[in-house]
C-alpha cells in the first residue's frame, strides 16, 4: 500500500506537470494566438501583388505610420485612385465601388490586434530604426495577410531585450530608398557590409545596431523593458 501511495503521488505530480506543459504550448500555438492565419476581409487583399508586383509604397496606403501610433488604414478613395481606371468591373472589387459610390466605409478586419492593455506606438518604432517586416514578416509575400508573429509579451521583450539585434539605417549609400520600408533588407555580413551616407561602413549586425541605437537616441533597455512602457 506505502508503494502505491507513492506511485499515486508521483503520479499526480506528472499529471499536474503535464497539464500546466500542455496549457502553455497551447497558448504559444497558433489555434491561440492566431499566428499564421489569414483573417476574413470585405475585399481579398494582397500586399504581395501590391508590394512585390507594382512596387506601390507602404506609407501610400498606411500614409501615418511615420508620425502617429496607428499606421493608418487606406480609405476607399485611395484604392479608387487606381481602381477607378483598372479592374473597374471586376466583381471582387464592387464592394470597393460600392463604399466609394455610398460613403459607407469598409469594415477590416484587423490583422495584428493587440490587447487593450498594451500600448503601441508604429511612429516610435519605425523612428527608432525598426523594419516593417521584423513585426509584420515577409508581408511582400502574402497574397492574403496574415499575422507572422504570436504578438505575445516574449517575442516583444526579444527585441526590447537586445535591440542592437535588429535595428536597421534609414537611408543607405547608393541607394534613395528607405530601408525601414524595404522588405529586401539584408542585415550587413563582411561579404555584403551597410554603408552608411557618410560613409562609415559596418560589416556585422551587432556593431551597426549599437551605433544606430546612440544615432537614433533609443532608450536604455532598463528603460524599453519596464512595465509601464508598454503597459500604461
Amino acid at each position: 500500500m506505502n508503494t502505491i501511495a507513492k506511485a499515486s503521488i508521483v503520479a499526480a505530480l506528472l499529471l499536474v506537470g503535464g497539464l500546466l506543459w500542455a496549457a502553455l504550448q497551447m497558448q504559444r500555438s497558433p489555434y491561440y494566438t492566431y499566428a499564421g492565419v489569414a483573417k476574413a476581409q470585405p475585399v481579398a487583399f494582397s500586399h504581395q501583388h501590391h508590394y512585390t508586383g507594382l512596387g506601390i509604397d507602404c506609407r501610400y496606403c498606411h500614409t501615418s505610420v511615420e508620425s502617429s501610433s496607428f499606421a493608418g488604414i487606406p480609405p476607399t478613395k485611395t484604392c479608387m485612385n487606381c481602381h477607378s481606371q483598372i479592374w473597374t468591373n471586376a466583381p471582387m472589387l464592387e464592394p470597393v465601388r460600392e463604399s466609394y459610390r455610398t460613403g459607407k466605409s469598409l469594415v477590416w478586419t484587423r490583422v495584428h490586434d493587440l490587447p487593450d492593455f498594451v500600448y503601441f506606438d508604429h511612429s516610435i518604432h519605425v523612428n527608432k530604426g525598426v523594419g516593417c517586416d521584423s513585426c509584420h514578416g515577409p508581408v511582400d509575400k502574402m497574397p492574403l495577410t496574415w499575422q507572422h508573429a504570436s504578438l505575445q509579451m516574449e517575442w516583444c521583450l526579444n527585441c526590447h531585450r537586445a535591440p542592437e539585434k535588429f535595428l536597421r539605417p534609414s537611408k543607405v549609400q547608393g541607394s534613395d530608398e528607405n530601408q525601414i520600408f524595404n522588405m529586401a533588407y539584408e542585415q550587413p555580413t563582411t561579404a555584403k557590409p551597410v554603408v552608411l551616407p557618410d560613409g562609415q561602413k559596418f560589416t556585422d549586425q551587432e556593431t551597426l545596431g549599437k551605433y544606430l541605437i546612440t544615432a537614433n537616441k533609443v532608450r536604455s533597455v532598463a528603460d524599453i523593458t519596464s512595465c509601464n512602457t508598454c503597459h500604461r
